[in-house]
């Protein structure tokens, strides 16, 4: 086997399979971190409810990580569910907005320094791997077909 051929074969599989896999790797991880907010058991908890402190003052922190946990299981299921990719993305690009507020908001909790961010914000600035794997679902979708009334 030679070298061009083992790079055939790899390309022919990240191909074929890069797109379910960004499909899992979502999934895997907005079910699993919604799932310890829901629970009590998220480390972002109390980032979440020093941003809520900021933002919208007046709901239950409680509350909040509660429901946020839910949305955040509800898009990952959706995004393993072919067919439900456009209604889900406008969702993740909403969650993805104000998951970044804090690099804003919350300078000392998110940065050491200039472009050093902490832990937190290491945390958040991995979103944009997140919104890559968005990108190359939403490239596989086919395009909608006019509809003549």
């Amino acid at each position: 086997m030679t070298l061009r051929t083992i790079d055939l074969h790899l390309i022919h599989f990240f191909k074929r399979y890069s797109e379910p896999m960004a499909r899992v790797a979502i999934c895997v991880v907005y079910v699993w971190f919604g799932a310890l907010k829901v629970f009590g058991f998220s480390p972002a908890s109390k980032l979440v409810s020093d941003l809520l402190a900021q933002t919208i003052p007046f709901m239950s922190p409680g509350v909040f990580i509660f429901y946020f946990g839910l949305f955040e299981v509800l898009i990952g299921i959706f995004f393993v569910i072919r067919g439900l990719e456009r209604l889900v993305i406008p969702f993740l690009l909403l969650h993805l907005i104000t998951t970044i507020l804090p690099l804003f908001l919350l300078p000392s909790i998110a940065w050491t320094a200039f472009l050093i961010p902490t832990m937190e914000g290491q945390y958040i600035i991995k979103n944009i791997l997140i919104i890559a794997c968005a990108m190359g679902i939403a490239s596989h979708l086919h395009v909608i077909k006019k509809i003549e009334v």
